[in-house]
């Protein structure tokens, strides 16, 4: 299942705690005046804006979980994609997506971390997608192979199979372990889509190995 609306993904889980003003409203319809209430709660910190019209009930809840409820249709992709699969070394604290047809990149700065949006290609973006349910919170991902074209998608054109070697091994630090155990197959179907230069190249240092 892919989830391409905000109620999608709310419903999905049947347990998470992110909420809209509606559900809210709706929750506190017996208040007076529930809107009041509503802006009670947010100040004692009951529920946590996330972005407008968008609510956290758990401030203790970890941002990947939010990332698709925030801009949608969206998944977890780029360098949060790529370190969640062990593509690269370091811990990533943006939380990194990808979306379509948005024509601009997207920032959100929230109380739960940082989160960017940008743009794949359409043709491309439901493919290499993991949909799962994490204590109620529906989650999209990237694949590895997925998370690496789209990292590459964004690079600047390389000219040459060496540089894109050198982009992705010195520049991305790509563990090269984890790189030899990626789907060549996956990553020939993908290449189709993206029309992009780099992901092409890759296909090809990709077969060298096989």
């Amino acid at each position: 299942m892919i989830f391409t609306s905000i109620s999608d993904i709310i419903g999905y889980g049947g347990e998470n705690m992110i909420k809209t003003t509606a559900m809210l409203l709706d929750e506190l319809h017996s208040y007076r005046n529930p809107r009041d209430k509503l802006a009670r709660m947010v100040q004692n910190k009951e529920c946590i804006p996330i972005i407008q019209g968008l609510y956290e009930t758990d401030s203790s809840t970890p941002g990947y979980r939010l990332a698709n409820c925030i801009c949608t249709p969206s998944y977890l992709s780029f360098e949060f994609a790529l370190s969640y699969h062990g593509l690269i070394p370091e811990a990533v604290y943006n939380f990194t997506s990808a979306t379509f047809e948005k024509k601009k990149k997207k920032i959100y700065k929230t109380p739960f971390g940082i989160f960017t949006y940008r743009d794949v290609p359409s043709a491309v973006y439901p493919y290499g997608i993991t949909c799962f349910s994490e204590q109620g919170y529906a989650i999209q991902i990237a694949s590895p192979e997925k998370a690496l074209c789209d990292e590459l998608y964004i690079q600047s054109p390389v000219a040459s199979q060496g540089e894109l070697k050198e982009l992705m091994f010195d520049g991305l630090r790509i563990d090269w372990d984890a790189f030899c155990k990626l789907s060549v197959e996956d990553v020939a179907f993908l290449n189709g889509k993206y029309h992009c230069t780099n992901i092409q190249k890759l296909q090809k240092i990709m077969e060298k190995i096989a």
